[in-house]
């Protein structure tokens, strides 16, 4: 699966949906689309690694520098990620995240109500 960082609302709230790989490779792109959705000042915005198929530690250190981000900007920041999602929550739970990052088992997602 190829690499993506789609656009997405749930329940009104801004979110992204991360697609693929999330590495060393990739988490430059997911630092760029968390500051461009933290410019507009939303109240929240939820990050959705549903889809993601793998994650190393450049992933993880992106997730905590976003939630450091939203924190200091007073954006509520909220990480999907199922237990179902084993290689991802692996991490996850490995690297204690949850400690860090505030991880969610599900949120209901519905593209293109934000734009692109």
């Amino acid at each position: 699966m190829q690499f993506a960082v789609d656009r997405a609302s749930v329940d009104g709230r801004p979110g992204l949906r991360v697609r693929g790989e999330l590495d060393i490779a990739t988490a430059p792109r997911l630092a760029e689309c968390v500051e461009t959705e933290l410019s507009t000042a939303p109240r929240s915005l939820v990050i959705d690694l549903t889809d993601t198929t793998f994650m190393d530690s450049s992933g993880a250190r992106q997730l905590v520098r976003a939630a450091k981000q939203a924190a200091g900007a007073g954006v509520a920041l909220q990480v999907v990620c199922p237990r179902e999602n084993k290689p991802v929550r692996l991490v996850i739970d490995l690297l204690e995240l949850t400690r860090l990052v505030p991880v969610v088992e599900s949120a209901g997602l519905s593209d293109g109500e934000v734009g692109s």
